[in-house]
């Protein structure tokens, strides 16, 4: 059975999204403070968490940033509708998806089964082992190196960068990213894709010495490269 960590100090809204993912065949553990939901989701064997960033003890985005430091558990975040400053702020820091409150609770179950899915996409996404330069990326072990020294990235993190190096020379649309990553259309002046890819691009910079980069192809997309 699938595990969630449900941290959200909203007691009836947790326990009826608690009873919905139940009747979805989730196993849903509830933490109703920052600092528990922080101890559970290092400590504990989740699969997912889904984290409110209007906490009563400490700020969501604290919790994550911790989080993010041990672990690359695919996390959703909740936040109070129109708060476009906390939603990219989130997912700079390492977030993989957001869901505006109020929210349907079929609506955040897709987009939950979107980010611990783990089945192929197509035959294409079947190649366990993906490189350029001296990137490898090897999707069975979920693990990349520059030179052969590993370095980490978020879930969606990943999954970005697998989907482009998949792609080679092919410019992938904000949409496509879209799609292969998040599991969803891209809505117009979404800004995830953006956020993750300004992300990645940071990461690889450090860990390439600024040899490889996401190259933004204005209007289109994005691709990555060896920088000339």
């Amino acid at each position: 059975m699938t595990r969630v960590l449900l941290i959200d100090d909203d007691y009836r809204l947790s326990e009826m999204l608690t009873q919905y993912l139940a009747n979805e065949g989730f196993q849903v553990t509830a933490a109703f403070s920052g600092l528990e939901g922080e101890a559970a989701a290092v400590n504990g064997n989740f699969d997912a968490v889904i984290l409110d960033i209007m906490l009563p003890d400490v700020n969501g985005l604290d919790v994550l940033r911790r989080i993010r430091t041990v672990s690359d558990i695919p996390i959703i975040m909740l936040t109070a509708k129109g708060d476009d400053v906390d939603r990219v702020v989130g997912l700079e820091m390492g977030a993989d998806d957001y869901l505006a409150k109020p929210y349907f609770p079929r609506e955040l179950l897709a987009r939950l089964r979107a980010r611990i899915r783990r089945e192929p996409r197509s035959p294409a996404a079947t190649s366990k082992q993906l490189g350029l330069g001296d990137l490898a990326l090897s999707t069975s072990r979920r693990e990349v190196k520059w030179k052969g020294t590993a370095f980490e990235l978020t879930t969606t993190e990943f999954n970005m960068l697998a989907a482009l190096l998949r792609a080679g020379d092919t410019v992938l649309t904000k949409n496509d990213l879209s799609l292969a990553v998040l599991g969803r259309q891209r809505e117009q002046y979404d800004r995830s894709i953006d956020a993750h890819a300004a992300h990645l691009r940071k990461k690889l910079a450090q860990a390439s010495g600024d040899q490889l980069e996401i190259e933004t192809v204005r209007s289109v997309g994005y691709r990555v490269r060896l920088k000339p």
